[in-house]
């Protein structure tokens, strides 16, 4: 290999709702604008996707619609992770088979698995089905975390090709380096935090701020590229207050918000999801309003 697969700003989706269904016309619409504007990559049915309250069938059909628009023009990654290993195997075979470049896959949640069941069961799904597969550790929602040692044992299957780390653990990036190599796709799953991920060794981040400022991410990622580091400072200082409000509620809440704002789509969440509070409203809306995405 010849440095990660995946790198830069990469968005991870949310999934428009309109009277209770997914709103096709709206994702689609959205997607095509993600890539116009600049994001590396696609992430379809992740967190802030909702993911938990999709159907099966409507998880399959967004990641699908997600494939068919970006036409090859970036990445996508369908989030396929489950805490029942099979059903993870199934979301990833319906991934492999609409066209998805690699299947994101959480730690199992609620089951706490070991560090030896989680390395059984990546390595189940690694071996049912031909897809390239970025590990999500994020124990502040699955509880578990899983170690750069375990880590380290399942990027020796050909097929672990990387994890979006969003244990905001400034320290795992370089650790993970020094035990897994350079080829291991390293992507912040933290958007606060992405400039020290990147300089602790890092390739991108998969987003959730780049649902509402796909070209000021992007803009970041390529400044950072090319060592232009006064303009990585400046577009970070623009983003940092909506970094911090994207997450004073549970996401996607906030983002659902700042989205409908931008007319993407009805601030419409499923339950137990419920829109945002008047005051982070107003903290949604003034930091849109520094980042330069409204008036």
């Amino acid at each position: 290999m010849s440095g990660p697969v995946f790198v830069g700003s990469i968005t991870a989706l949310i999934t428009p709702f309109k009277s209770g269904r997914v709103d096709e016309t709206a994702f689609q619409s959205f997607v095509d604008w993600q890539i116009s504007e600049g994001t590396e990559g696609l992430v379809s049915c992740g967190t802030t996707g909702e993911s938990p309250t999709l159907s099966h069938e409507e998880d399959m059909r967004v990641t699908a619609l997600c494939v068919e628009v970006a036409n090859g023009r970036v990445p996508v990654i369908a989030g396929t992770g489950s805490n029942s290993t099979e059903e993870a195997i199934l979301l990833t075979r319906h991934a492999k088979e609409v066209g998805a470049d690699a299947a994101l896959v959480v730690t199992p949640y609620y089951n706490k698995p070991t560090q030896e069941g989680l390395y059984q069961h990546y390595k189940a799904i690694h071996e049912a089905v031909d897809l390239p597969i970025v590990i999500y550790n994020i124990p502040g929602r699955s509880i578990v975390d899983m170690s750069v040692d375990t880590m380290k044992r399942l990027a020796d299957l050909p097929r672990i090709i990387g994890v979006k780390d969003a244990t905001a653990d400034l320290v795992r990036p370089a650790l993970t380096k020094i035990a897994i190599g350079e080829d291991f796709a390293q992507l912040s799953g933290e958007d606060a935090t992405v400039v020290p991920f990147l300089a602790q060794g890092g390739h991108g981040c998969i987003s959730v701020t780049s649902n509402v400022a796909p070209r000021l991410c992007a803009d970041l990622h390529a400044a950072w590229k090319r060592r232009d580091f006064d303009t990585v400072a400046e577009v970070n200082a623009r983003l940092m207050p909506l970094h911090q409000a994207l997450f004073a509620e549970s996401n996607p809440a906030p983002v659902k918000f700042a989205a409908s704002l931008l007319g993407h789509c009805d601030n419409e969440l499923r339950l137990p999801m419920i829109a945002v509070s008047r005051e982070t409203e107003a903290k949604v809306r003034d930091a849109m309003v520094h980042a330069g995405l409204l008036n």
